[in-house]
């Protein structure tokens, strides 16, 4: 029961309408970066840089020895104008677009919902083959434990002798758990000893009656005066369309 309340609800394709108009990140319109392209931007200017008083201590222009080309006037070059062809441009024959249904816009998340993370395994390192340091593990030290060891101070180290085996029969002498304990009650006073007699059932009825649940007294009708009583209607679903008429459509 407990894991039918803890289910997620089943959602139909009409209630998934995606996400609101607040979730959207579009563009700024303030700024020069990030402007929107579907907006005017107005020009944006900035303040050069202070040149050097050096770069105008010397005059380092050039004289007069410019050579202004024939037919070249003050407002630009003179004559008929000349126009050039540009070269064709290659058609690939091999791109062929895809058709509505190559689409599979329901594997994609709505935007800017929340979705679960995705990792992905990175390649494997590659061990440096100079390095023929051995590891920690490679060492093999001496143990520590025991009373053979020439550097280092041990404690005593004790045995057990073996079992020494009976050799006269006086020894062989039998434990307290050998003896039998007799009863106290048959040398001392003995107490009543009750029993529990069989179980007795009354006398009933083969009539089978009803109990309490079975009444149901809101169903009875009142000739009394009552308070009104009110119930709640029925909510209905959003994706129910209207009852439309004949005369409606008129």
């Amino acid at each position: 029961m407990a894991d039918a309340q803890t289910r997620n609800e089943m959602l139909v394709a009409a209630r998934h309408r995606g996400p609101g108009p607040a979730k959207y990140m579009l563009p700024g319109t303030v700024g020069y970066k990030a402007h929107d392209c579907t907006r005017k931007m107005s020009p944006a200017y900035s303040l050069g840089m202070r040149h050097s008083s050096l770069r105008f201590a010397s005059v380092s222009s050039p004289g007069p020895q410019y050579v202004v080309k024939q037919g070249m006037t003050r407002n630009g070059p003179s004559g008929s104008p000349a126009f050039t062809l540009h070269g064709r441009i290659n058609t690939t024959s091999s791109f062929q677009t895809p058709a509505p249904g190559a689409y599979s816009p329901e594997k994609v998340p709505p935007m800017r919902e929340k979705r679960p993370a995705a990792y992905s395994f990175g390649s494997r390192t590659n061990y440096r083959s100079t390095n023929s340091t051995p590891a920690p593990n490679a060492y093999t030290l001496p143990s520590l434990l025991g009373s053979r060891i020439a550097l280092k101070s041990s404690s005593a180290a004790y045995s057990l002798s073996a079992r020494n085996k009976i050799s006269t029969s006086n020894e062989q002498t039998p434990g307290p758990g050998a003896y039998r304990v007799s009863d106290t009650q048959v040398f001392k006073r003995k107490y009543p000893a009750y029993s529990m007699s069989g179980r007795n059932f009354m006398p009933q009825d083969t009539v089978v009656l009803p109990g309490p649940g079975q009444y149901t007294p809101e169903k009875v009708y009142m000739t009394k005066k009552t308070a009104p009583r009110f119930s709640f209607g029925i909510k209905h679903s959003d994706f129910i369309s209207p009852l439309i008429t004949n005369a409606d459509m008129s």
